[in-house]
């Protein structure tokens, strides 16, 4: 079959199945890819479809498509979803019971299951292997494949072994899909899964849906955690925070303000985890608060915020975790609150793991990397894509920067102040009293202090001012904080820096920020962003609310998501076409062969009701 045939079959299989006209992105190149059983490197968004980039080779070819996947959730929920359209896909993990076990296998022998998913533990046991060796296998797809790497954000030493698959199942392709990583995590994939020679397809990072934003945060943040919450009310959002005791705090906080507010971390028992998941993805106003361990187990399409309360540790992270907004591609907001200490706490982290000095010295850049893009004076979204690699990004225009473009101030004089302060000082106090003491407000200084050129020379700026800039010279490396038991002490950073910009070689430019910056800041992604996730017609929304109210009660009766049903967006299209027949029905995106055979009848009774 050529090329062009193959690409005609899987195009009729995307209607068919999942009810799209078309391919969109790379997605086509990929699977043109696996079904010239070639292997392949797919970087693609959030949010584009790198799902179907294997489910779609797995349906056609002949065999059974493995689906390696690091989270239980999230095999559970593509699985569903998969279900629903009537893919014959199936999930072994230690969630599955003997007799489903058994179930499965009997379908994998006799040839009826097209995808099976399993995490990297349980397809590389000896004993599984040895049983798929048996069976025909039309490809092996690694999801989420930056995990392979020790230069990703999210390294996964059980990922290393997947490398064996190349020598095991030597003739099948290989598919490895994620959609966060730089040009040395992907090099880093490739070597580690043994896919030298495949071709890589890396898409534009672009997410025009969502508006980015950040604030420098006061203390540890969470009032205005609750503030920016409570604008969004009535919205699906994700609140991550940095610690199991900060997720329950901020939490409760936002229960206590009339916010139904959850929270999920590693420590709560698992069937609790499992309840609150469910009761996120089920929910329309639900915001979960989160720890990282929720990171890769979201699909839930209708999520409209992502806050970070606590700011991850490279742009990698922060881009899949921001990635969880907007996915059905309406307009969506990620906001994220920073500060000095997050990030010497992340760099302590950093030196504590038991991993190579190179390591080390990669995941203290990329977190400066990320500083450095918060605290920016210049489109956040372009300079995330110049990050991936990018080139010729443009300015998003909707991003708070290119809302309200940030003055420049030259704080070079100011720098020069507080580094020889610090210097001065020999290391041996915090932030607070190397800025009492520039401006002379130290508490019973003694004689030594008093008679040093430093005391009281700072008295021209204000103490906010002082510690935003004492924050900006922390982001630069040019400062550094040792943690002293939680009471951290600042001293000098980089030598050569200091040495540079003592001699005005290298400028110190700080954002000049006003008392209500953040404030003016909500508002206007507030009135940009608008009421509601989807823009109704008025003539449309009887008949929308009614299909919704459809779908909950379908999705109560078989206990799943109700996106896995149908999108918001395929029934806002239904409730504007209105159609009357099956035919009609059929054309609506989102409406493949299998939820037209299982729900056309009574999607058709809910249009004719509601008329």
């Amino acid at each position: 079959m050529t090329p062009e045939a193959h690409l005609d079959q899987a195009r009729d299989t995307l209607r068919r199945t999942f009810g799209h006209g078309d391919f969109r992105g790379l997605q086509a190149g990929v699977i043109a890819e696996a079904l010239a059983g070639r292997s392949a490197l797919a970087v693609l968004p959030t949010g584009g479809g790198k799902s179907l980039c294997y489910q779609i080779p797995s349906m056609i070819r002949p065999g059974l498509g493995i689906v390696v996947s690091p989270l239980i959730a999230l095999m559970a929920d593509q699985v569903a979803g998969l279900q629903q359209s009537g893919v014959a896909a199936e999930r072994l993990d230690s969630d599955t019971m003997m007799d489903d076990r058994s179930r499965i296998w009997r379908q994998i022998e006799a040839g009826e299951l097209d995808l099976l998913y399993m995490s990297p533990e349980g397809l590389m046991q000896s004993h599984m292997l040895d049983r798929l060796a048996q069976v025909q296998i039309a490809l092996i797809a690694v999801d989420e494949a930056h995990c392979v790497s020790q230069w990703g954000h999210d390294f996964r030493p059980e990922y290393r072994t997947l490398g064996r698959l190349a020598e095991i199942f030597p003739t099948v392709p290989r598919l490895a899909v994620t959609a966060t990583a730089d040009a040395r995590t992907r090099d880093d994939i490739r070597a580690e899964l043994h896919l030298t020679d495949a071709a890589e397809f890396v898409d534009s990072f672009a997410r025009p849906e969502l508006a980015l934003s950040a604030e420098r945060k006061r203390g540890r943040g969470h009032e205005r955690v609750i503030e920016l919450v409570k604008e969004r009310r009535g919205r699906a959002g994700v609140v991550y925070a940095g610690s199991r005791e900060g997720t329950d705090l901020l939490a409760q906080k936002l229960c206590d303000q009339g916010i139904p507010a959850l929270a999920y971390h590693a420590g709560l028992d698992r069937k609790v985890r499992e309840e609150r998941l469910t009761r996120f993805l089920d929910e329309d106003d639900a915001v979960m608060v989160a720890t990282i361990a929720f990171g890769m187990g979201v699909d839930k399409p209708d999520v409209r915020f992502v806050i970070h309360a606590d700011p991850p540790a490279s742009i990698e992270a922060y881009w899949q975790e921001i990635g969880r907004a907007g996915r059905d591609g309406d307009p969506a907001e990620g906001i994220t609150l920073y500060g000095s200490s997050d990030m010497a706490w992340a760099l302590r982290r950093s030196q504590g793991r038991d991993v190579d000095e190179a390591v080390k010295q990669v995941q203290g850049r990329k977190l400066r990397q990320l500083y450095a893009m918060l605290d920016g004076m210049t489109c956040r979204a372009a300079a995330v894509r110049r990050y991936f690699g990018e080139t010729g990004a443009e300015p998003c225009g909707v991003c708070d920067l290119c809302l309200s473009p940030p003055v420049g101030v030259d704080a070079t004089e100011a720098a020069q102040k507080a580094l020889s302060a610090v210097h001065r000082l020999g290391g041996r106090y915090g932030r607070g009293r190397a800025i009492d003491h520039l401006l002379g407000k130290t508490k019973d200084p003694d004689a030594v202090e008093v008679s040093m050129t430093t005391f009281g020379i700072g008295k021209d700026l204000s103490a906010v001012a002082w510690r935003d800039l004492m924050d900006q010279l922390l982001f630069e490396g040019l400062l550094a904080e040792d943690p002293n038991d939680g009471r951290p002490l600042i001293r000098l950073g980089d030598a050569e820096g200091v040495r540079a910009v003592y001699r005005g070689e290298r400028r110190v430019m700080l954002r000049k920020l006003t008392e209500d910056a953040p404030a003016r800041a909500g508002k206007t992604r507030q009135t940009r962003m608008g009421g509601a996730s989807l823009e109704v017609p008025v003539h449309d929304r009887a008949l929308f609310e009614a299909l919704r109210n459809w779908r909950k009660s379908e999705a109560a009766r078989q206990h799943v998501p109700p996106y896995v049903i149908f999108h918001d967006r395929t029934l806002l299209d239904i409730a504007s076409g209105r159609p009357t027949t099956s035919s009609a029905l059929a054309k609506t995106g989102g409406v493949g062969q299998g939820k037209l055979d299982r729900y056309g009848e009574a999607v058709l009774k809910v249009v004719r009701d509601t008329e």
